[in-house]
This record gives structure tokens, sequence and C-alpha cells, in this order.
């Protein structure tokens, strides 16, 4: 029985295992492409850095994409491939209409940039690619560098309906945001660290409209902000007007939003909630009072991040063309 036994706990954790593939992560390996493609880093930094130079929507563009393409399907590159005549793909979801095109164009140019030679041609994936120019920007913005994960293979898979449900909304409480990032291995501190990628960006009008125009302000916000913010987005504005989320330093990547909300200044409810509620205003004020904390914890969770859901060589392939499966 004690054998039996044995072999049943066995099959039992494989199971387990298969349930929830983010903790499958031992494929990942800074070194992953060592002698593969042993310039690879730099390549894709170059790349980056020019795409900077052109515009500064390349840094929270490219970020954005990396959360929405590891939050559904785990990240597996399956944000970047294009629609077809029988196939609605996860980019042209309502959730993902608003990624800018700068964050696709990026990982299209490293992509392009990294086949162009001869040892690495069609040896690298889309989501490693997205992975390394995720950290790029993110440098390139002020915020802290940190050693990538690499040895993604990229999704088979790619669907507008998988999408649905799968994405932090501007109304979300505490209870909802750690329910979600829960779901990919992601703890309250993580999802209030990954949260600070909000101090770059923009958002558009019809995001958080409610909160300035309901039968009342939202009464957790900023009074004076609230009033510059109606300033923007008067009632018959076009909704697809863009409003930085970081009203102070919206090109530094720092810790100056967790400082913002406790002003009352996060620009969506999923935002000021960090603050609001008891349960994790501790950690708000935490980074708020420390830049290397806040990097500390932002570079823990994003590497947590990028371990969710991760395909190996049985359940994906390394894409020819990033947009097309």
């Amino acid at each position: 029985m004690g054998h039996f036994n044995l072999i049943f706990m066995l099959s039992l954790s494989l199971i387990c295992l298969c349930i929830y593939p983010y903790h499958i992560s031992a494929q990942l390996s800074t070194k992953h492409y060592a002698n593969i493609c042993p310039n690879l880093e730099n390549i894709v930094k170059q790349t980056v850095q020019k795409k900077f130079q052109q515009t500064f929507v390349t840094v929270p563009a490219t970020i954005r994409l990396f959360f929405h393409d590891c939050f559904v399907q785990g990240c597996d590159a399956s944000v970047l491939v294009a629609s077809t005549g029988n196939n609605k793909a996860e980019k042209d979801s309502s959730d993902n209409l608003s990624l800018a095109g700068d964050g696709f164009d990026t990982v299209i140019k490293a992509k392009a940039a990294v086949d162009a030679v001869p040892q690495c041609k069609n040896k690298v994936s889309c989501a490693d690619i997205l992975a390394l120019a995720t950290r790029d920007v993110i440098a390139l913005a002020g915020g802290p560098s940190y050693s990538v994960e690499l040895g993604r293979f990229d999704g088979l898979v790619s669907r507008a309906s998988d999408v649905n449900g799968k994405l932090p909304q501007p109304g979300f409480n505490l209870n909802q945001l750690n329910s979600l990032f829960a779901a990919n291995g992601l703890t309250q501190t993580d999802m209030i660290a990954l949260s600070g990628a909000h101090t770059l960006g923009f958002s558009h009008c019809n995001r958080f409209s409610n909160r300035i125009y309901n039968t009342q302000v939202d009464p957790s916000l900023n009074k004076q902000y609230a009033t510059q913010l109606q300033q923007m987005c008067p009632k018959n504005v076009d909704p697809r007007i863009a409003i930085n989320m970081d009203p102070n330093t919206p090109r530094t990547f720092d810790n100056v939003y967790y400082k913002n909300l406790q002003q009352g200044k996060g620009l969506f409810t999923s935002d000021q909630i960090l603050f609001s509620d008891q349960r994790s205003r501790a950690t708000v004020n935490s980074f708020a009072s420390n830049s290397n904390v806040f990097n500390q914890n932002f570079v823990a969770a994003i590497t947590k991040l990028g371990r969710v859901g991760v395909k190996n060589a049985k359940n994906g392939k390394i894409r020819v063309d990033c947009s097309v499966l």
C-alpha cells in the first residue's frame, strides 16, 4: 500500500503541475541563448534605443504589451498575432484595441535585427524578444535594469475570446485585483509593484470619465486634480484624447506614482484603491517613501510575471513572423 500511495501522490503532483502552468519555469535561464545567439541582448537593446529616440511612446507601449500578453495564455507573444479571415486574434479584442502600435513595432524591428544575424535566424522567440525589450524600455526611462530569464516559446493560439475577464479593469476594487493576479501566481505585493508601471504612459478620457462626471465626483479623487481632469476631458470631448497616468513625472520610471496615490491623484479607481484600502495602504506608503524598495519589488514581480504560462517545444514554437501563427 505504501508503494501505491507514493505512486498516487506523484501522479497527483504531476496533475497539479498541469493545472498551474505558471509554476513551470525551470526551462527559463538568463543564459539560454549564450551559445545559440550570444549577442542577442545587445541586438535587441540597440533596436529599442533607436525606437526610443524616435518616440517616447515606445516605453509605455512596450511595457503594456508585455503585461497584456502574459495575462492572456501566458508570456507567449500571442498578443502580437494578427487576425485572419477565420480568426479574430487577441490584439483585436476590445480590451486590446488601445494598445499603442509602437509596442508592436518595437518587437517586430528587434526580431528582424536578430534574424539578420545568420547564427540567430529563426532561433529566438518573439516572446523572449518582448521580455527583453520591456526590460530595456524600463531602463531607458530611468527605471531599474535587471536580468531577464529566457527560453520561452511562442504560443500556437491567439483568440480574442480568450482575453475576456483576463485583464485588470479601471474600476476594479482590491479583491478583484488580488483575485486576477493570484490566478497568475502573483501576490498582492506583486500587484501593487506592477501597478507602479502606471508612472508611465497615458489613458483615454472614457476610461475614467465616470469618476469625474457621475452624480458626484469620486470622493477619493483630489479635488484640484478632479478639476484639472474635467478641464482636459470636458463632457463632450473626443474619448480618445489621452491623459498622462502620472501628472508629475510621466516620462520617468520612478516611485512618484505612489506619492500621487497618497494625494488622491490615482487616475483609475483601480489605482486609488491601493491607497484607499487599508489592506494595501502600508505597501503604497513603503514604495512611496523608498524608491529602492519599490525597484526591488518591481523587479521581483516582473520576473515572476515573465514566468506565467511559459510554453516549451511541445506546446509552442519559434515564430518566423511574430504576427503569424
